[in-house]
């Protein structure tokens, strides 16, 4: 008997707890952040690439070029830490006509240029000294933590704006923020080639434009669900 009274008390409890959980009023919106940055480093990536038939001669060649590019690099003073091998490669070439083998060697450097000003000195000496392919520039801001807070803090009052303006009219009112999802995605520079005048120029002591930097987008995204009052 008292099992049975003890079921049924819980069974009124249980009913009585899904009647007091209503659902709460609420309205989910997305919003976004973005800031355009004028940006102020490079990271270059640029590779000493050399052939040729003898293994040991090849890798020999590539060595000495990227000794002369790390010597220019130091010439320039920049910061060791802004500096470093990437990948070093040296590779058999079979040729079927000559039935032979050749190799190619290959040395990346990445370099991170933190003085934009000397931005053509260093892709003049880097070709000058032995680098024969520039693989990519990317430009890129020393300011990347702040500028995408304040792209999440621009998300966040889009998102209430947007919130607001669908309630206007309503006689309703956005409340505290019940969930918050970042939707952002990872920011990934995209590598920007430096434009280069390839028309021959008359005046050889006129400065040359080789740097198109631009501007860089930081975004962000975001999902909120706003109690309704």
């Amino acid at each position: 008997m008292k099992k049975i009274i003890l079921i049924i008390g819980m069974l009124f409890m249980s009913l009585s707890q899904a009647q007091e959980m209503k659902p709460i009023p609420q309205i989910s919106v997305s919003g976004e952040g973005k800031i355009k940055v004028i940006p102020d480093e490079a990271l270059i990536s640029a590779t000493v690439e050399t052939k040729g038939t003898n293994a040991k001669d090849v890798k020999k060649q590539n060595d000495i070029q990227v000794e002369a590019v790390l010597k220019l690099i130091k010439k320039m003073n920049l910061n060791p830490a802004d500096y470093k091998t990437q990948r070093v490669a040296l590779n058999p070439q079979y040729d079927y006509e000559k039935k032979k083998h050749n190799y190619n060697a290959t040395q990346t450097i990445e370099i991170l240029l933190k003085d934009l000003s000397k931005y053509d000195e260093l892709m003049e000496g880097l070709v000058d000294n032995g680098i024969n392919r520039i693989d990519n520039v990317v430009f890129q801001s020393s300011k990347m933590d702040q500028y995408q807070s304040d792209a999440r803090k621009l998300a966040m009052k889009n998102a209430k704006l947007k919130a607001e303006d669908y309630l206007s009219g309503m006689g309703q009112k956005i409340g505290k923020a019940l969930s918050i999802t970042d939707n952002s995605q990872n920011y990934h520079p995209q590598p920007v080639y430096a434009r280069m005048k390839t028309m021959a120029m008359s005046d050889e002591s006129a400065p040359r434009e080789t740097l198109a930097a631009g501007e860089i987008d930081i975004v962000a995204n975001v999902s909120v669900s706003f109690i309704l009052e």
